[in-house]
């Protein structure tokens, strides 16, 4: 490595080797590596919008609350909080040992406590139109807009609702909502995306333009593990920006890299057979992880009130025959190399506390049911179906020739259309697009955010496919106001049921995480946000 970064690279190695006596730290084996090949455009959490910059905000900085394993909420900065009997107030109590980065913003560059000032301060900062941050939606409609965000004292945090709103918590976790040090948000103004000062496991060391960023621990961060010990295990981490996936593997190969977060298309069929699983080659060499990702592809489609009467989609026997006419498994399997897993129940994805698939129906393969109900429709040798548009982009032009090849087989006729991303947006904003590819990745962990796709009163997006129901909006307004976890579960159940009775969406299947990892990386868990959680991460040779 002979890049600038690269010999500050070696040189933070060396410089955390000095309070470490192993041979395993000296030459810089605790430092976790990985590629971002689409860069880093800010590390301020305000525009934390995608994952290439929250997965190192998520590094700088701790939100009140946070999510385990199970997408379930924990303490973090907040060690517990009520709800009012009114569900109107949220009242938060924070630790009293967490300490911001160490900075020139503070007197004498020594980073002081957090209170709940610095709280009100990082979550208002969100919604002020001066900062403009794209997460500012985060709180729209739901905050008193008198006294959103107040400090009651240094520990004590009250979050002020307009009205209920269960997943309040949920959004809580998001990045957007990280707490910032106010002095340096002050010192750096619009620089403070390059001037990170937060309170998390790590804090910024260096910043090379286009080259790398290079983290170091924070040996005052405030967790510790199950035995007492201080997180995080690491010294450092190193990010580096390869511009292509394909040249992120090769440096993978070469071990420059500690992991890799899914493989380009080109490179899938070297690594992974048919089936998913690593090919004989890299046994020994790599560690595949997967597990459930909170995407669901699926196919979309303009509901009856919006679209032509004449269209055979307007008809719900046409779009049941839709659904049962793809092999959802052969298509992960051609198309993906088992990465996913087929939709088989509604549009809420495995991942979320609420998935049942006993308790919401789906579809699976039946081309001759699929094609009875064309029949049914009043399609025939003397009644021709008129053909259907699936319009799709490029980077999902083979799907959309799959799809259509599944429906033809069925006695569907089906084109495909392949239009640029911005076009296709801009047509499902309008409505004037009645059949086309989408996908939908939780901005937060709750179903919640799936099913408010279909809520009647919301405009286009996310509501794009003009879905109105009573009973749904019914069902939707009670579950927000509904306190009791289960009984909240069961009321998504019922709408997402009711989703795939109706058939607006059609899913296709449920994303999965996939991690290339090193030997020898342990405490390195996949999580359903795909968020790269560092804190408990060991790093041991495998050479």
């Amino acid at each position: 490595m002979h890049t600038r970064a690269g010999l500050f690279c070696c040189l933070l190695i060396c410089g955390m080797a000095v309070a470490s006596c192993t041979r395993q730290r000296d030459d810089g084996h605790n430092v976790f590596r990985y590629n971002e090949s689409a860069g880093v455009s800010s590390l301020d959490p305000a525009m934390a919008r995608n994952q290439a910059n929250m997965w190192p905000v998520h590094q700088l900085f701790n939100t009140l609350v946070e999510l385990d394993s199970q997408m379930q909420i924990k303490p973090s900065l907040a060690k517990r909080w009520e709800l009012s009997e009114d569900q109107l107030q949220l009242r938060f109590y924070l630790r009293d040992d967490v300490f911001f980065h160490d900075d020139p913003c503070f007197p004498d560059a020594k980073g002081r406590k957090m209170t709940a000032q610095d709280v009100a301060f990082s979550l208002q900062r969100i919604i002020d139109p001066l900062t403009a941050s794209p997460g500012a939606w985060i709180f729209n409609d739901r905050l008193d807009s008198l006294r959103a965000f107040h400090a009651l004292n240094d520990s004590t945090l009250h979050i002020n609702l307009k009205r209920p709103f269960q997943p309040m918590l949920q959004i809580l976790t998001m990045k957007y909502c990280s707490v910032i040090a106010p002095e340096a948000a002050s010192k750096y103004g619009k620089d403070f995306g390059r001037h990170p000062v937060g309170t998390g496991p790590f804090a910024l060391k260096d910043w090379y333009e286009g080259e790398a960023i290079l983290l170091k621990k924070n040996h005052r961060y405030f967790e510790r593990d199950n035995k007492g010990r201080v997180l995080p295990y690491l010294d450092g981490v190193y990010i580096s920006f390869a511009g292509s996936k394909l040249a992120e593997f090769l440096e993978f190969r070469q071990d420059r890299l500690d992991f890799l977060n899914d493989l380009d298309a080109s490179i899938k069929d070297e690594v992974l057979t048919r089936s998913g699983t690593l090919k004989p080659t890299w046994n020994g060499k790599l560690i595949l992880q997967k597990g459930p990702y909170l995407n669901t592809e699926y196919l979309g489609i303009l509901t009856e009130k919006h679209i032509r009467k004449e269209d055979p989609l307007s008809k719900l026997a046409v779009r049941q025959a839709i659904a049962y006419a793809i092999n959802r498994e052969k298509m992960l399997v051609y198309l993906r190399n088992a990465i996913g897993t087929a939709a088989h129940s509604g549009f809420v994805p495995p991942g979320l506390p609420s998935y049942n698939p006993a308790r919401v129906m789906g579809y699976r393969y039946n081309p001759e049911l699929a094609r009875r109900l064309i029949r049914e429709a009043g399609y025939g040798p003397n009644q021709p179906m008129p053909r259907i548009k699936l319009i799709t982009i490029p980077n999902y032009a083979a799907l959309g020739s799959f799809i259509v090849n599944e429906l033809q087989q069925a006695g569907i006729p089906a084109e495909v259309e392949v239009v640029q991303k911005s076009l296709l947006l801009e047509q499902m904003a309008a409505g004037s697009v009645s059949f086309f590819r989408g996908s939908w990745i939780a901005d937060y962990p709750d179903s919640e955010n799936y099913l408010s796709v279909f809520y009647g009163s919301n405009p286009a997006p996310p509501n794009y496919t003009r879905f109105h129901n009573t009973q749904f909006d019914s069902w939707y307004k009670t579950s927000l106001t509904e306190p009791n976890d289960s009984t909240r579960y069961h009321l998504y159940q019922q709408m997402d049921s009711l989703i795939m009775q109706t058939l607006p969406v059609i899913p296709l299947w449920y994303d999965q995480v996939l991690h290339l990892v090193k030997p020898g990386i342990s405490g390195f868990p996949v999580n359903s946000l795909n968020m790269l959680e560092l804190r408990q991460l060991k790093k041991n040779s495998h050479k």
